[in-house]
């Protein structure tokens, strides 16, 4: 295990360096190391590392919901207003229409499965976006309509959204189809993921003012927190449906809304966590992927996924109707909406972990919107920026 874990770091670190020289995000070296590294490559990943990757890219994704929940300020969707809220939701949902309606037919899975595989491709990537946008902001770009502020706040919340459609359409198929009981546990299970989030939020904020304790010590508190959620979901849910990831995100929001100055802290964190926590994500999602079953769905996939796009850009342009923003911003948002990557990598394995027929197909589509994208909207977002954008 000792030398799997070795390898991993060694060659998925320097393979993300090389895809960084070369311009490229530096995740899809991770993944091509996984790809490599994995069972359908050299099979140098022990058997024990594999038999709890899935747990690994859980916890990964735990970190990345923290991360989000303790940095998205709403007040920045204020701010910026209508065109913000809308990008939000609006290109999302245009997207995972595109994916419903064309998946059935193209892949052979049902309409729920299409829905779950459309959740999981529309979601943009916060480990792209996030750096790029802050980056453009530091250097002034697109100052006077606060783009960059609006891609920003609207990729934040898009995850959210489609994480929360994710959640619901699983436990759809979960339950084998649409019945009024289970439509009518869709908005249950967000009021109580996020009631439980806030009041554990509150509660840790009353705790980290009374008691001093390193930061560090308070970011691993909240991690834990997390992970008790996570692993208390399926006997809450017995119980009353409940959205764990909901109630992750919830709680780094309190903690913003109620202690500002600790999340700025925090935040710093969790970017270090993330370090590691991206390496094992990218990296184990790369070494489950099944090669001759890319093979054999590949063209497919990549026209649903390009075609998906089209509907996403298209989502965009609607949601920035009636804008002061010129025709080359409208442009740039288009493309910095292209990147996928961190979400789809998180959540791309669970439909086949939880057993669904379509499971392997979700997976390839997902990794196959990580290859096809992520290295188009960032070469994208960094050739257009100087061109598309006033400084």
């Amino acid at each position: 295990m000792l030398l799997s874990l070795s390898l991993i770091i060694l060659i998925g670190f320097a393979l993300k360096g090389l895809f960084e020289k070369l311009h490229l995000p530096g995740l899809l070296g991770m993944l091509l190391a996984g790809i490599l590294l994995g069972p359908q490559a050299l099979n140098l990943i022990s058997p024990e590392i594999l038999a709890v990757s899935g747990d690994l890219r859980e916890i990964a994704m735990i970190v990345i919901l923290a991360r989000v929940g303790i940095t998205l300020d709403l007040r920045d969707l204020k701010r910026v207003g209508r065109p913000a809220v809308l990008m939000s939701f609006v290109p999302a949902t245009f997207e995972i229409v595109a994916v419903v309606v064309l998946a059935p037919p193209l892949l052979g899975i049902s309409l729920v499965e299409a829905a779950i595989l459309g959740a999981i491709l529309g979601a943009v990537s916060p480990a792209i976006i996030v750096p790029k946008m802050l980056h453009l902001m530091e250097a002034g770009y697109g100052k006077t309509n606060s783009v960059p502020q609006m891609i920003l706040a609207g990729a934040s919340a898009d995850d959210i959204y489609v994480i929360v459609l994710f959640t619901s359409f699983m436990g759809l198929a979960a339950g084998q189809g649409f019945s009024p009981l289970q439509l009518l546990g869709v908005p249950l299970s967000i009021l109580t993921g996020l009631v439980a989030g806030i009041l554990i939020g509150m509660g840790l904020v009353q705790v980290f003012k009374r008691v001093h304790m390193r930061d560090t010590v308070k970011v691993l508190l909240i991690l834990g927190l997390s992970f008790l959620i996570m692993g208390l979901e399926p006997a809450i849910g017995s119980l009353v449906p409940f959205s764990g990831f909901l109630a992750v995100m919830a709680i780094g929001g309190a903690i913003l809304k109620m202690y500002d100055k600790l999340a700025r802290r925090l935040t710093g964190k969790f970017a270090k966590i993330w370090v590691a926590a991206e390496l094992i994500l990218f990296v184990m999602l790369g070494a489950v992927v099944d090669i001759e079953h890319v093979r054999g769905v590949g063209l497919a996939v990549v026209l649903l996924i390009v075609v998906a796009l089209v509907f996403r850009s298209l989502g965009v342009l609607v949601s920035l109707v009636r804008t002061p923003l010129s025709r080359k911003e409208r442009l740039f948002c288009v493309i910095a909406g292209i990147p996928k990557a961190t979400v789809q990598a998180a959540i791309g394995a669970l439909p086949l972990a939880a057993g669904l027929a379509a499971g392997n197909t979700i997976l390839t589509a997902s990794v196959l919107a990580i290859l096809i994208s992520a290295p188009l909207g960032a070469v994208g977002i960094e050739l257009g920026h100087k061109k598309l954008l006033e400084r």
